[in-house]
């Protein structure tokens, strides 16, 4: 284990449950609707992820603190620690399929990882990730706060505006993170962006009760991957 690896863990902790932490606290400040805030906590801890491309220098240690919150998560749920993670009323297992989402993205895509940052294949996994990240998050946030138009796609309901809202978001996202962390050139950056945006939104939009946590990451990360990009 190197110092970079002992303070990924740190970090990682750290950062998680002070964020847990410092959410839960403010909404019961502000009297935020759990919906919002777990949305909130959900971009927090997803963007952590840049974090842990950073610090560690092993893939094998780096995935300790998303592996072990696959256990603390279901405990969490389970008990409904936290309200502005998970609510007592329409509660699902989102947050544990998200932490196993990254886990198993950052253990299949760790190629090259001891080489520095930017590093190998990991930007395939982190496609996924800022997909779920930004993408799935303001689907739920503006498809709540400003869906007009219903649709049901196998038995899921969701909202034409906040399946555009997480078609742009996406496409932002990945672009972002293709642009800094892959060697394509820009117009096979923006194609990747864009399938990957088309994919986070069909995915999203029949993914029932938490589920799209697992299909929106490794849907994404894998049609990129198997594309050649």
């Amino acid at each position: 284990m190197t110092g970079g690896d002992l303070l990924g863990l740190l970090f990682s902790y750290g950062y998680a449950f002070s964020l847990l932490l410092i959410i839960e606290a403010i909404r019961r400040w502000r009297n935020y609707s759990p919906d919002f805030t777990r949305k909130i906590i959900h971009i927090g801890a997803g963007m952590w992820i840049w974090g842990i491309l950073l610090l560690f220098d092993h893939w094998y240690l780096a995935i300790i603190p998303t592996a072990t919150f696959v256990f603390f998560n279901a405990i969490f749920l389970r008990y409904h620690v936290f309200s502005a993670m998970d609510p007592k009323e329409g509660a699902t297992p989102g947050t544990v399929y998200f932490a196993l989402s990254c886990t198993l993205l950052l253990a299949f895509f760790h190629q090259g990882w001891e080489q520095g940052f930017p590093r190998g294949s990991e930007y395939y996994a982190m496609t996924g990730i800022m997909a779920m990240t930004w993408g799935d998050a303001f689907s739920a946030i503006i498809g709540k706060r400003f869906g007009k138009h219903d649709y049901t796609l196998f038995g899921s309901k969701r909202t034409i505006e906040g399946s555009i809202a997480g078609f742009f978001f996406t496409f932002v996202s990945v672009a972002i993170t293709l642009s800094i962390l892959s060697p394509l050139s820009l117009s096979l950056l923006l194609l990747g962006a864009l399938i990957a945006a088309v994919v986070e939104t069909l995915l999203e939009a029949i993914s029932p009760l938490g589920t799209d946590n697992l299909t929106v990451p490794l849907g994404v990360a894998l049609i990129v991957f198997f594309l050649g990009f």
